[in-house]
Order: structure tokens, then C-alpha cells, then sequence
């Protein structure tokens, strides 16, 4: 159940949220994971933009600050007790966001974005739907599966990935995504899974304190790292083998190419994974992203295809 006091000495010396600090709760710098994704699923459709650019700004609006930053704010809600001892400056536990405030924006937000995806469509709905049960799946008690090494960064990653892309996918063509849109999105999903269990690594000791079981924690830095990289490995090989079984050749040599700067970074993390975990984020994700755009492309010419 929800934890609706504020333990935070400062939480009633203002009345209202602080206008910044709301901005600061719904964390824009996180939107661009799913929005990217969307942007994905509308490439891989095969759907001409120009045709739709109400419902792509309605999908954008959608994936980015309604959804993701709902979970967001859900997220620091829950969390208001860890940020205390992990970051307690953020807008929930200083106060500048005082009493119940965040659970309420959370959950008018959610409110909201099931509302937005139900005016577009039963397939838009269906992934938002599974999105917003999912972040508050995560953040909330009793369920809180970010407590869990596995079920956490699994549950983000089909969030930021696979429900965005497929989301994209639906806006465009009114219709449920191809088999192989699904195949496509959920690989990148999972493979983010990987990706967030390296974000786990800044949280590293309120966790331990907290008693979130990461995997960093559970495993140590050093084993949680080979995890994480081969996960996001094993992702991208099998999207390597699925375009060249497909007929895609060229795409496929494609991202075995971006593999490769992946693969260096891995090899400089695996020396150092608690201090080089936030620097993967650019030679180890920008190239991983890449690599989901240009397998949007491959199966933009599969459009009804299986």
C-alpha cells in the first residue's frame, strides 16, 4: 500500500510545489529513452509522417512527459524515504514539493495519458495501459519490483523500449504491430535490461542500506557488469541473425559495425564497472540506439509482411 507521510522536516514549509521543482520531479532528461523508441516505431510502420502529424504529436505527449513522467514521479514518491539518504535535495524529501503533492501528480498524470491513448485508438491503449500498471508495479509497495536485480531493469527496460516502440507502431497504422515489429521491439527491451542495471550502479549504496536487492548488490559490481554486457550482447546478436535470416544483409553488417565500439567500451567497463558504469552511457548506449533506428528502417519494408 501507498505511504502517504512525509518523514521530511522541511515537507510543510510551503503549501503548494515549487514550479521548478515539478519539472525537476517529472525528469524531462528521461523522456528521450521512449520518445526515441516511438520514433522507431514510426520509422519501422512504414507509414508516411506527413499524413499523421496530429497523432504523432499525441504519441509524443503520450511516451515522453505523460507516461514516462509519471513513472517518474511515482517513482520519487515511493522513493522519498531512499532520496533522504541517497539524494536528499530532490523536490519530494527538501520540500519544495510539500505533503501529498507528488502522489497526486502521479496519479492525475496517469489518469490522463490512459485518457489521451484511449482517444487514439485500442492499440495505443493496450501499451499504455501495461506502462502505467508497470511503473507503478515498480515503484509501489507491496509489489516494488525495483527491489529485484531481475524484475526491476527488466520492467524498465520493456517500458523505455518495447511499449514506446510499439506505441509508435500503432499510432501510425490503427492496427496491433506486426510479429515482427514485436520480435524487434521487446529484443531491444530486454537488451536495455542491461542498460539499466548499469544505472543501478550510482544507487549502489542506499540500495545496500535500503535493502534493494540490484543486481550490483546482489552480484557485486564486477559480475553484475558481465551481466549486464552480455545481455545487451545477446540482444543485439540475435537482432543481427533475425535481419540476416530476414534478408536484410546490409543492415545486418550494419549492426555488426555498431557492435563494435559497444564491445570497447565493455572491455574498459569490465576493468572499472562502479567508475566507468555512467560513461558506458555514451560510447556503449549512443551506439545501441543507433543500432534500434536502423533496424526500424530494415523493417519498414516488412510492413504487413508477417
Amino acid at each position: 500500500m501507498l505511504h502517504t507521510s512525509d518523514t521530511s522536516p522541511r515537507a510543510w514549509t510551503r503549501h503548494t510545489p515549487e514550479p521548478r521543482a515539478v519539472l525537476t520531479l517529472l525528469k524531462p532528461i528521461t523522456w528521450f529513452p521512449p520518445i526515441w523508441a516511438f520514433l522507431c516505431g514510426l520509422v519501422s510502420s512504414g507509414g508516411t509522417v506527413f499524413e499523421h502529424g496530429h497523432e504523432i504529436l499525441v504519441g509524443l505527449i503520450l511516451v515522453g512527459p505523460l507516461v514516462c513522467g509519471m513513472s517518474q514521479a511515482a517513482n520519487d514518491w515511493c522513493d522519498r524515504h531512499v532520496d533522504q539518504i541517497n539524494e536528499p535535495h530532490r523536490p519530494i524529501p527538501s520540500g519544495r514539493i510539500p505533503g501529498k503533492w507528488g502522489l497526486w501528480i502521479a496519479i492525475s498524470m496517469s489518469i490522463a495519458a490512459l485518457g489521451l491513448a484511449a482517444s487514439a485508438g485500442v492499440w495505443v491503449l493496450v501499451p499504455t495501459v501495461i506502462a502505467v500498471l508497470s511503473a507503478w508495479a515498480y515503484s509501489c509497495e507491496p509489489v516494488r519490483l525495483k527491489r529485484s536485480g531481475i524484475w526491476g531493469p527488466l520492467l524498465v527496460g520493456l517500458s523505455y523500449e518495447t511499449l514506446p516502440w510499439l506505441t509508435g507502431v500503432a499510432i501510425m497504422s490503427a492496427q496491433a504491430p506486426s510479429i515482427a515489429h514485436m520480435i524487434m521491439a521487446t529484443l531491444y527491451g530486454l537488451g536495455a535490461f542491461g542498460i539499466m542495471t548499469l544505472n543501478d550502479f550510482k544507487a549502489l549504496e542506499g540500495d545496500r542500506k535500503t535493502g534493494v536487492q540490484s543486481l550490483p548488490v546482489m552480484l557485486g559490481p564486477d559480475k553484475a557488469a558481465l551481466v549486464a554486457c552480455g545481455v545487451i550482447l545477446i540482444a543485439q546478436v540475435t537482432v543481427m541473425l533475425l535481419l540476416f535470416g530476414w534478408g536484410h544483409h546490409i543492415i545486418g553488417i550494419i549492426i555488426i559495425a555498431l557492435l563494435a565500439p559497444q564491445i570497447w567500451a565493455m572491455r574498459l567497463l569490465l576493468k572499472d564497472p562502479k567508475g566507468k558504469a555512467p560513461w558506458f552511457n555514451g560510447p556503449g548506449v549512443i551506439p545501441y540506439i543507433l543500432g534500434m533506428m536502423v533496424t526500424a528502417w530494415a523493417l519498414s519494408d516488412m510492413t504487413g509482411g508477417f
